[in-house]
């Protein structure tokens, strides 16, 4: 992680097509230089409680998620949720790193989130519901904490490959 300069947060607004809110660090560099997950504190400025502690800005790659996500890849990884107990227990673990991990920065920015207290992201720990959020959770921590978003990531075309989405 590190604290973004002002390069990153031109580089988010034009990814975003909006200002950033609230981001803490960038949590992910794309291959192609720029930043593509940033680290939000989950309590916003304007007193939001916002659960999604790593969000993808990269528009290249959430489109290649979204392309994923309507394939029918999280309708299979949530049924293999139901029928592995190991694949469910190693899920359950990358929800309890994400709340922990999210956890330790409301603490250090004297933040108090009740409203979210068990909530992650992407339908950790029961189900499959977002391959935006996990694979962001994958890009910002590093392989082998979320291992269905270390598997969709995995099934990504390259998103950076055709250039920066920044121009």
């Amino acid at each position: 992680m590190s604290k973004p300069n002002q390069s990153d947060l031109e580089a988010i607004e034009i990814q975003l097509g909006r200002a950033p809110r609230d981001v803490h660090a960038i949590a992910h560099y794309c291959p192609c230089g720029r930043p593509d997950v940033v680290e939000t504190p989950p309590r916003l400025a304007d007193g939001t409680p916002f659960p999604t502690y790593y969000y993808a800005t990269c528009p290249k790659l959430t489109s290649a998620i979204s392309t994923l996500e309507g394939s029918g890849l999280m309708v299979q990884m949530t049924q293999r949720l139901k029928e592995d107990p190991e694949l469910a227990g190693e899920y359950r673990a990358a929800h309890d790193d994400y709340i922990a991990t999210r956890d330790v920065l409301a603490k250090q920015l004297s933040l108090d989130v009740p409203e979210i207290a068990d909530i992650s992201a992407g339908g950790m720990p029961e189900r499959v519901k977002c391959l935006h959020a996990l694979i962001a959770h994958s890009l910002a921590v590093g392989p082998g904490v979320n291992p269905l978003g270390d598997e969709a990531l995995s099934a990504l075309t390259p998103w950076w490959e055709s250039g920066s989405c920044c121009g």
